[in-house]
């Protein structure tokens, strides 16, 4: 991103938050190390799991400026995060090319997924879900805990249970 100088490195320990929904959204990133789900809270008060960001991954509460953050985004594992000013570096956006291409292609990542994770949920039982949460996901599966996969799918753990057991007798 622009000048290194406006970065500060951030680690964040498993189970603190990089941003908390409702609150003012001050701080982007890029995740370097660790993993950080991306949740909301329903009208019944439970958590939904709408995002999984891994290494690489640009992340920030919300992609509109001056707007409270629309999800939380809680560290799965400990995190160094490369953090840096929202509204610094959404003020060079379209100025400068470099910085604009980054922005651009982690939407763009991200919209892809977004819409490959609905396309799974809705069309998708069980175990088409768990086979394109592997293909999204390869790496994740043995690092975060299995409910909160389960929730990001739309199924219980135990229906998460039962779809691997069944995917490990066919392989």
């Amino acid at each position: 991103m622009i000048n290194e100088s406006l970065h500060t490195d951030l680690s964040i320990c498993r189970g603190d938050f990089f941003v908390k929904s409702g609150k003012q959204n001050y701080r982007i990133g890029k995740l370097l190390k660790g993993v950080l789900r991306g949740y909301t809270i329903n009208n019944d008060g439970e958590e939904i799991t709408t995002h999984f960001f891994i290494e690489g991954d640009l992340i920030s509460g919300n992609y509109i400026p001056n707007i409270p953050a629309t999800m939380n985004l809680q560290a799965l594992e400990d995190c160094l995060i490369s953090a840096t000013n929202y509204k610094e570096v959404f003020s060079h956006v379209n100025t400068d090319t470099d910085l604009t291409n980054v922005i651009l292609s982690n939407f763009q990542k991200l919209n892809k997924q977004n819409h490959s994770r609905i396309e799974a949920l809705i069309a998708g039982d069980a175990m088409t879900k768990y086979k394109w949460f592997l293909n999204e996901y390869p790496n994740l599966l043995n690092r975060i805990p299995h409910y909160h996969i389960a929730n990001f799918l739309g199924m219980t753990p135990t229906q998460l249970s039962r779809t691997r057991k069944t995917f490990s007798q066919q392989m």
